[in-house]
């Protein structure tokens, strides 16, 4: 294969590798979140004197769960700007 040609593919597929840590990334953050909140309402509903209990508990977990994807995010634009596996063909 020609060299520009394997430019163009590398990055092709970086692109479709990227959009998929992202759009799946988020998807899984926002059902995890989902799950989590309607636990959360479910447990204070059942026992209101476990709210502040539960309360720190989820927060603390919704941070964890968007840490994640934020990381994700973070490999996904290392991937778009910076990527290593361009300098292999070059």
């Amino acid at each position: 294969m020609e060299k520009m040609q394997l430019l163009a593919m590398i990055q092709a597929y970086t692109g479709i590798g990227i959009g998929l840590m992202v759009g799946l990334g988020a998807l899984g953050a926002c059902v995890g979140v989902g799950i989590m909140c309607s636990r959360f309402l479910e447990g204070a509903a059942r026992q209101p004197e476990l709210i502040p209990q539960l309360q720190a508990k989820v927060f603390l977990l919704l941070g964890l769960i968007d840490a994640s994807f934020i990381i994700g995010l973070g490999i996904a634009l290392f991937f778009a700007f910076a990527n290593p596996l361009l300098t292999v063909v070059q």
